[in-house]
């Protein structure tokens, strides 16, 4: 039964990430340690800060405009 609540958390949680518009943090560390193993791998906060200034150009993390 906890596996089940963990599971459909997982999923929750991808499916929130995905309808805002913010990309997976684990996807990202999966893809750069198979495809760029020598690379740095960004922390989650600098992950979160790009992620929103590529899509809402905001500063820092920050959104700068609602539409």
């Amino acid at each position: 039964m906890l596996k089940k609540i963990r599971e459909i958390l997982v999923y929750r949680k991808q499916f929130i990430s995905l309808l805002v518009g913010v990309p997976s943090y684990e996807k990202y560390v999966e893809h750069m340690k198979v495809h760029h193993p020598n690379e740095p791998i960004k922390s989650q906060k600098e992950f979160f800060c790009e992620a929103q200034e590529a899509r809402y150009n905001g500063k820092g993390g920050k959104v700068s405009r609602c539409c």
